[in-house]
């Protein structure tokens, strides 16, 4: 078992970015994530490990030196919140373009605007269906607990070098401030330079006596090479979508009514179902963990033996717009949730749900 530790959920990110063999992090600060850098800063992994921790003069230049070391195919993060992203979405696309590996932490505040430092799940949109220019996707992990943000930084940059893609873990400001216990998995030594031009064939690690140099851009002139290119892109989400889906099912077996969240949401409506089944209504939760690839196949398949979904956001409804898809139109999705950095309560989700399928 490893190291047992009582942290917020921006330290846990830090701290498993250390035991992951990160080279690197580049950040910003802002509200509510800064405690990530801050900790890095503290723990000075550059002493012990190696790791370069840095603040960037913006976002802007943040990103860009994400893209700079994974060209050099070191693992590489950056993190923010919500119009520190926005920022750094031209890089996100030029990542994805180019086929290079990072990770990305999105601790979502409200917006849109500077909006406010209060917790939100409105950028669903933006980490799922693109964000930058192009056709291309990142793939998006959903964290709900404290543990799953230490846990997902080693997944992410597992993802991330498997597809040659950037990956966002896409949290919120709940998630990212509060405490909880987190076992942190033992650490991984960080690759030697040998081990990287090993591993890494495409890398601008130089040219030598047994390898030629290497060229790493996403601009394609020609038309046609382009649009290659982007199919090549298509076949790789795909590829994820068969083989990386990600979801978790709670008291769905017998469930008549279910409601469909993730994160903090996915929190909050795990007690409504509690509340639910104590009055006698048969409810279940499924908790997408990947919310791009979409749990959509498993989705569908519980739908057969499901009366109506609830859509449960931090959002004015963004997911639910996956969940009908799922779920092809064949039964009802309806949608309930509070913005602005307004949590919503398990008792106001139990509600929404009495008063949209069972008549108040």
């Amino acid at each position: 078992m490893g190291e047992l530790k009582l942290m917020k959920g921006n330290e846990a990110v830090a701290e498993a970015a250390i035991r992951a063999g990160a080279d690197g992090y580049f950040g910003y600060p802002i509200t509510p994530q800064s405690e990530i850098m801050e900790y890095l800063m503290t723990e000075k992994p550059y002493e012990t490990t190696g790791m370069v921790v840095l603040q960037a003069e913006s976002e802007v230049a943040a990103i860009n030196m994400v893209y700079g070391g994974a060209a050099c195919g070191r693992m590489v993060m950056t993190s923010s919140s919500s119009p520190g992203i926005s920022l750094k979405m031209e890089g996100i696309s030029y990542l994805a373009g180019a086929e290079l590996p990072a990770v990305i932490v999105n601790v979502v505040r409200g917006g849109p605007g500077l909006g406010t430092i209060q917790p939100s799940q409105s950028d669903y949109f933006q980490a799922t269906k693109g964000g930058g220019h192009g056709d291309y996707r990142m793939y998006v992990l959903a964290p709900a607990s404290v543990q799953e943000m230490s846990d997902f930084v080693k997944i992410g940059f597992e993802m991330a070098f498997k597809y040659l893609n950037p990956v966002m873990i896409l949290s919120d400001g709940a998630i990212g401030q509060m405490m909880e216990k987190v076992v942190l998995f033992d650490p991984i030594p960080r690759r030697t330079p040998e081990e990287i031009e090993k591993q890494c064939p495409w890398a601008t690690t130089g040219k030598n006596a047994n390898r030629k140099h290497n060229v790493i851009t996403s601009l394609l002139l020609d038309s046609h090479e382009q649009e290659q290119h982007v199919f090549k892109l298509r076949d790789k989400y795909e590829r994820m979508q068969k083989e990386d889906v990600k979801f978790e099912k709670i008291q769905c077996d017998d469930a008549e009514f279910l409601f469909v969240a993730y994160g903090s949401s996915a929190r909050i409506c795990q007690k409504a179902v509690d509340i639910a089944r104590a009055q006698g209504i048969k409810v279940g939760l499924f908790r997408p963990i990947t919310l791009f690839p979409f749990p959509s196949e498993e989705l569908l398949k519980l739908s057969s033996q499901i009366k109506g979904i609830l859509s449960v956001e931090m959002s004015l409804g963004q997911m639910i717009e996956d969940i009908k898809l799922a779920v092809e139109c064949k039964i009802p999705v309806n949608h309930f949730g509070r913005t602005g950095g307004v949590i919503h309560s398990p008792g106001e989700v139990f509600e929404a749900l009495k008063s949209t399928y069972l008549g108040g």
